[in-house]
């Protein structure tokens, strides 16, 4: 049914988890697999009396974000190639991931998001959210969530 999955991944231990229960899934639906990553943008700082400054340049930092990224994605790569899933990797700079997630989906043509629950309960939940509640909000993309 799933041909193109978007997994999206951060390298902590659920996205691991979540990454090999995708690629596992994707074996056995013959379906490949593109690995997200979204690299947050440069923090605009403001300097006035008394800031600090922060000594790292947008270009070194966009340098180390994408090192990050490609480590994260490296991992589901690998998996992949373990388990005979092709893979491919795609990121995209933004502070908003959700959106970033649903951006990445539609580029690469997928046609099924599978993604991870998010660790938050009670108060901080409603408040502030979860990406993947958004992600199962705002998408026209079928969304699987792995707990």
């Amino acid at each position: 049914m799933f041909k193109h999955i978007l997994v999206p991944a951060d390298g902590s231990d659920l996205s691991k988890a979540t990454a090999r229960r995708a690629v596992s899934f994707a074996k056995e639906a013959g379906a490949r697999i593109t690995a997200f990553f979204a690299k947050p943008e440069y923090p605009v700082s403001y300097y006035g009396e008394g800031a600090l400054i922060d000594p790292t340049t947008p270009e070194k930092f966009d340098e180390f974000a994408e090192q990050q990224a490609q480590q994260v994605l490296d991992f589901v790569v690998d998996l992949g190639k373990e388990a005979g899933v092709p893979v491919e990797k795609l990121s995209l700079t933004s502070d908003i991931p959700y959106e970033a997630i649903i951006d990445a989906a539609t580029q690469a043509g997928c046609d099924l998001i599978f993604m991870a629950s998010h660790g938050r309960r009670g108060i901080s939940a409603l408040l502030l959210g979860s990406e993947t509640h958004k992600v199962l909000t705002h998408s026209t993309i079928p969304v699987l969530v792995y707990r």
